[in-house]
This record gives C-alpha cells, sequence and structure tokens, in this order.
C-alpha cells in the first residue's frame, strides 16, 4: 500500500522532491520494535527470512523448521531460528521556536518562497522524510515543540497520516523560547522505546543539557538522527555595519550592535556550540547532519541518505 507523489500538498512537498524520494529507502540500523511486518530487523527471533541461530528441539516445536542436516551430523534435533523483519515506528521532533522564524538573505529559495526560514525549511524536510517513511510502510509520528511541546501526533503507517502530519506542519507557526532539553526528556518519558527519533531544530540551548536530553532518547534504546539546522548568516556573521538586532523570542528585545566588535567571539562559540553537538552524537552513535539553509533541500536528503547507506 504506497501512497501516490499527489499528497495535495505541493507547497510542502513540492513534487521534484517527491519523485527524488521515491528512488530513496530509509532502513534502521538497530533492530526495532514494530507492529506489522516490513524491513527493519526486530529485536525479536521468528521464522521469517534471515537465518539467526539454531536451538535445541522442545516438544511441541514445529517439525518442518528442524534442520535435518545438523541431525544427520549430529543425531540431535534442532530448530532453525530466523530474525524477523518489523516495521519502524518514527518520530519527528520539529523545533518551532522563535529563533527558528529566521530567514537569511542566502537562504534557498523555493515555490514562491524567495528565500525559506529555518522553520520553512524545516517543514519541508519532516514533510518528506514523512511521505519516504510511510510510502515503506513505516509509522511516523510528529512533535512541534518551542518553550514546550505545542502538538503530539502518535506514529501511524497509513497513507492518510501523510495529510495528517503535513497539516499540522502547515498550521505551525514558529514563536516562544527555545528549550529543546526539557521538551526531549518530556518526549523520551512519553514514546515507546526502539524506535527512530529524527530531531529537526538549530538547537539554540545550553549544550550541556541538550546532550543529555539526546542521551534519554539512547538510554530507551532510541535510534537518533539530528538535522542541525543553521543559516548560512548564522554561521558566518557577514554583517558590517553598526545596526539595530532584534531578538525573535522575547518580543520588543532588541539589541543595537557594532559587528566588527563581536564578529570574533561570536564565531568561536558558535563553532564550539556546533564541535560540541557533533561531539556529542559521535558518542552516542546518533547521526548528526549540520544543514545549511542556502543548500536545496534535496540535496540535503540526497546526501544523508547516500552517506547513510555507505555507512558513513
Amino acid at each position: 500500500m504506497t501512497p501516490t507523489t499527489d499528497t495535495g500538498f505541493s507547497d510542502l512537498l513540492p513534487d521534484e522532491v517527491a519523485n527524488m524520494l521515491g528512488r530513496l529507502e530509509m532502513l534502521a540500523r538497530r533492530p526495532k520494535e514494530g507492529t506489522i511486518n516490513g524491513r527493519h530487523t526486530s529485536p525479536h527471533k521468528g521464522f521469517s527470512v534471515e537465518f539467526a541461530e539454531h536451538r535445541q528441539y522442545v516438544a511441541g516445536d514445529d517439525l518442518r523448521n528442524l534442520d535435518w542436516r545438523v541431525y544427520g551430523k549430529s543425531d540431535r534435533y534442532y530448530i532453525k531460528q530466523f530474525i524477523e523483519e518489523t516495521n519502524m515506528r518514527v518520530t519527528l521532533l520539529v523545533d518551532a521556536s522563535g529563533s527558528m522564524d529566521y530567514r537569511g538573505d542566502e537562504a534557498v529559495a523555493v515555490g514562491d518562497t524567495a528565500h525559506v526560514s529555518k522553520f520553512e525549511y524545516a517543514r519541508y524536510l519532516a514533510a518528506a522524510l514523512t511521505y519516504l517513511l510511510i510510502r515503506q510502510q513505516d509509522a511516523v509520528g510528529l512533535v512541534t515543540f518551542a518553550d514546550g511541546v505545542k502538538s503530539y501526533r502518535r506514529p501511524a503507517a497509513k497513507p492518510s497520516q501523510i495529510k495528517v502530519l503535513l497539516e499540522e506542519l502547515r498550521q505551525t507557526s514558529p514563536g516562544a523560547d527555545t528549550r529543546c532539553a526539557e521538551t526531549f526528556h518530556e518526549i523520551a518519558d512519553r514514546i515507546p522505546p526502539r524506535g527512530l527519533v529524527v530531531v529537526i531544530s538549530d538547537l539554540f540551548d545550553d549544550a550541556e543539557e541538550i546532550k543529555n536530553a539526546l542521551h534519554h532518547f539512547r538510554w530507551k534504546q532510541h535510534e537518533l538522527v539530528v538535522f542541525h539546522l543553521m543559516a548560512e548568516e548564522e554561521l558566518t556573521f557577514p554583517f558590517q555595519k553598526f545596526d539595530e538586532f532584534k531578538c525573535l523570542e522575547v518580543a520588543g528585545r532588541r539589541v543595537n550592535i557594532d559587528p566588527a566588535t563581536i564578529r570574533a567571539s561570536y564565531l568561536e562559540r558558535v563553532q564550539a556550540h556546533l564541535k560540541a553537538m557533533e561531539i556529542a552524537c559521535g558518542q552516542m552513535e546518533a547521526d548528526y547532519v549540520p544543514v545549511n539553509t542556502k543548500i536545496p533541500v534535496e540535496q540535503t536528503l540526497y546526501s544523508y541518505f547516500t552517506d547513510r547507506k555507505a555507512g558513513n
């Protein structure tokens, strides 16, 4: 049961992106709990296609699973066990805090939008992943958050879930403070273990607190993918003249700044934060994907899936 590329949400999932996704797949790297037969390894052993191990026969076992070759060599009865395959349960965490509303002049154009904001870019990523994962019969859920959880949609694998999640993304607007760590802890406590958690955020929070929160997901045996979104201007701070800078998370907060006096210290702190996030993800075997909003969404996704398939 595969949904078509006509989702009715071309503003969030352009045809060229949907068509590109038709050539990709996302396989789990670790055993996953699921509810239907699929393409991902389950933590349980059953009798499907991939051989796992033998165990000694006990009364009541199906004789069709006896390994007669082993019996011929050892004169003992052994049952062949196989690895079950399952669908994957995925939760997308999309940052909808005020800082995600930043729209740099270098950001890529999508559709009628000349320069997308970080949040708009995040929506495109989330929409594409939703389409891809449900197309391969995985269950996908969505959390939008800022200073707490804004919305929570439980994972489902039915094709209609695409429209449910894309409509939720369409109706969400960025605003309020960033509290990534608190939200991650809350979600880690709410969702069942052994899933895939995909974070799409600029991660504007304390690095050590984010690291501890991500460890909470790993403790619950989730696989983690972190798309760390930044605008080109946030990475290079190209501003030259003395100007007024507006805070996107605290209403009415404005600061007059001479960029030349803070550029070096700003860039040093940004690079330190990016490196801290990369190291933290590496330590917990999570995929860390730095994303610059000047790069087209389809290019970002294609590069990530190519690297993932290659095992990088």
